[in-house]
């Protein structure tokens, strides 16, 4: 009879733990809660609305400083809002920057237009103007001639730059000035295709007659080799004729 009684004690004391410990275990484990949305809260409102919802706030900041949004404003959360979560879940709220970053400027003299633009609005600069200047190289032409800001001067990111890219334009022929190309031991055939391929054209033509000189060949030119003239300006050549 003891036996017994000691066994149904055995079975009631079974069933309050049960009672008490594992079916709120069980409830509690199956339990789910929906994530508010805190986006463009500041952290501490947003903490608190979590709580709220039985959940938990981690911070991290945005690589980025936004300029147009306030500091430690909620940019992003993960889990996102609406998601169905267990309560606890800890909800990652991911926020602008307090402070402005400091960048050291990049150099961008050579870099395209369009590059410029990409790596200044990567840093978060503020491109105030870009201007163009004429230039006659067509390597400078479409790419950065000069920047407002120095490469490596430190700004903060929202910081104002500027800069300069080159936009080729051709003279008018008539303003245009060529370098006169070297013809000296050509033979006048091959001076004359010379000359006229560099824009320039043939003049006056005079024979000097040598016994040591090959002849038909250019022993004097003018203007002389690398001057610079304009376009279209005759080249008198002296060649050699052989001798009487």
């Amino acid at each position: 009879m003891k036996k017994v009684l000691i066994l149904l004690l055995s079975i009631i004391v079974a069933i309050v733990a049960a009672d008490k410990l594992l079916l709120p275990f069980l409830t509690e484990s199956g339990a789910q809660t929906t994530v508010p949305d805190v986006r463009n809260m500041n952290y501490d409102t947003a903490a608190s609305q979590l709580r709220k919802a039985g959940l938990n706030a981690t911070k991290s900041y945005n690589v980025r400083y936004l300029p147009d949004v306030p500091p430690d404003r909620v940019i992003d959360q993960v889990p996102e809002a609406g998601a169905i979560v267990k309560p606890g879940r800890s909800i990652a709220l991911v926020l602008n920057r307090q402070d402005k970053p400091s960048y050291p400027m990049p150099d961008l003299v050579g870099r395209t237009e369009a590059e410029a633009l990409r790596e200044l609005e990567r840093l978060g600069m503020v491109v105030s103007s870009v201007q163009t200047q004429a230039v006659s190289d067509s390597d400078q032409d479409g790419r950065v001639l000069i920047q407002s800001v120095p490469p490596d001067v430190v700004l903060k990111s929202g910081n104002e730059v500027s800069f300069i890219v080159g936009k080729l334009e051709q003279e008018p022929l008539g303003m245009r000035r060529v370098i006169v190309p070297d013809v000296l031991g050509m033979s006048v055939d091959q001076a004359r295709g010379v000359i006229v391929r560099n824009g320039l054209a043939v003049g006056k033509i005079i024979y000097e007659y040598s016994d040591l000189l090959v002849p038909d060949t250019v022993i004097s030119q003018n203007p002389s080799a690398n001057a610079m003239v304009q376009f279209g300006q005759p080249v008198e050549l002296t060649v050699a004729a052989g001798s009487n």
